[in-house]
């Protein structure tokens, strides 16, 4: 992998990451709390899927993209049950019950998920070094977000939002690496339109059916439209590249500035407070994902290895 590709790759990564990091609050704006609901989960998850699958079905036909081949309709299926229905789908209910900052402190997680399904499935190797930064990344945001619940008085008992937000995790990590996986074939962009075009027969149809009859405020309505455009579609553009370009292991790491990025994002629309312990933490997760992209790399062979079958990102 030639090195202007992998920092390519990196630079995507952190802009995908910061795109989705306002995913947390604006779904929470959109289905607002038990106490005052306003979209409901499914609405938010079937509508968003099918406002960027129309968008998408607009950008296949203007570019003219030809129809995935046999194999790539799989990994497709599987990024559509990921990133168009679990992963959005847990999230909604769970931000129902708990603070975008709460649920932060799981979503942590993903990073580490999202390696580990791509050693799986990709066969990527990397040191331990890497794994060992990934897990101290990880743990980094979990303390602080520990730290910082202890700060404000609340505890942090595992409870059913909780493990919503774990299916989360696992499902948005087999989306990312699916898509992936097809990427260097189709294409960032066709891949993530592919994804929601596959999904538009269901999408559309059952987000007329749910369309919302009470009035519903206009906050939550600008939230479902940002997770419509920017979390379902054009955060994907730079994601999947970005993955593609500079190895799903390495990549993938950056998503430990997401928490962060959440909280920063959650101050002007939740008016959560932003502190010195918060910036601390986010220099030492920094630390770790810098420290891990220097690690991931495996030495160089004294051969040229044979390479893979398409779709294999190295």
């Amino acid at each position: 992998m030639k090195i202007k590709d992998e920092t390519l790759g990196m630079w995507l990564g952190v802009i995908g990451v910061a795109l989705f990091a306002v995913t947390l609050p604006m779904t929470r704006l959109a289905t607002g709390t038990q106490a005052q609901p306003q979209l409901s989960p499914w609405f938010v998850t079937l509508g968003r899927a099918a406002l960027a699958g129309l968008l998408s079905a607009v950008f296949l036909l203007v570019t003219r993209s030809p129809r995935p081949a046999p194999h790539q309709w799989r990994p497709l299926g599987i990024a559509v049950l990921g990133n168009c229905v679990g992963f959005p789908l847990l999230l909604a209910y769970a931000l129902r019950v708990v603070t975008a900052s709460h649920a932060a402190v799981v979503t942590a997680l993903l990073p580490l998920v999202t390696a580990a399904v791509a050693a799986w499935v990709l066969h990527q190797r990397a040191r331990l070094g890497f794994w060992l930064c990934a897990i101290a990344g990880s743990l980094l945001v979990v303390v602080f977000s520990l730290v910082r619940a202890s700060q404000n008085g609340h505890g942090f008992g595992f409870e059913w939002a909780d493990l919503l937000l774990v299916g989360a995790v696992i499902a948005a990590s087999f989306g990312y690496i699916y898509g992936a996986q097809v990427t260097p074939a189709l294409g960032a962009e066709r891949v993530i339109c592919w994804v929601c075009v596959m999904a538009l027969p269901v999408t559309l149809p059952a987000t007329l059916v749910l369309w919302p009859v009470q009035p519903i405020a206009t906050a939550s309505w600008l939230g479902f439209v940002y997770v419509g455009m920017f979390s379902m579609w054009i955060g994907f553009f730079a994601w999947y590249r970005g993955l593609a370009l500079g190895g799903a292991l390495r990549v993938s790491q950056t998503q430990l500035l997401q928490p962060f990025l959440s909280i920063l994002v959650s101050i002007p629309l939740l008016g959560e407070p932003l502190d010195v312990v918060t910036l601390g933490f986010a220099a030492a997760v920094v630390a770790t994902v810098v420290v891990g992209k220097r690690l991931s790399q495996p030495p160089a062979p004294a051969a040229p290895a044979i390479r893979g079958p398409v779709g294999a990102v190295d």
